[in-house]
């Protein structure tokens, strides 16, 4: 079983910077996709972002493209998420999610594998 371990999460103000990590425990190169998916209070969890197995694929929302950045590193079993300029509507838990076949994916029972997911709180 695999197992996804976030870490990165906190507390910043608007226009602010995070990155988040999720670390495997196992090979990455067991996972053919992975993504960043979120959940706000009262809110249904909704797709962020998700990369191939290579790296060569990403996906983003709309409401994150050009300011969140997906990576992994197959070496180093670790995918990131680096978000920029954050804002108040981008605080929720934040849960990393592994694929064990099958392209990248913005749904997330797609999803095989689950963190169990880091808070991020973005202040006005």
């Amino acid at each position: 079983q695999v197992q996804l371990v976030e870490s990165g999460g906190g507390l910043v103000q608007a226009g602010g910077s995070l990155r988040l990590s999720c670390a495997a425990s196992r090979r990455t190169l067991s996972m053919t996709a992975m993504g960043w998916f979120r959940q706000a209070p009262g809110k249904e969890r909704e797709f962020v972002a998700a990369i191939s197995w290579s790296g060569s694929s990403t996906s983003y929302a709309g409401s994150v493209k050009g300011r969140f950045t997906i990576s992994r590193d197959n070496a180093k079993n670790t995918v990131s998420l680096q978000m920029n300029n954050l804002k108040p509507e981008d605080t929720a838990v934040y849960y990393c999610a592994g694929r064990r076949s099958g392209s990248i994916s913005t749904i997330a029972n797609q999803y095989d594998y689950w963190g169990r997911g880091t808070q991020v709180t973005v202040s006005s």
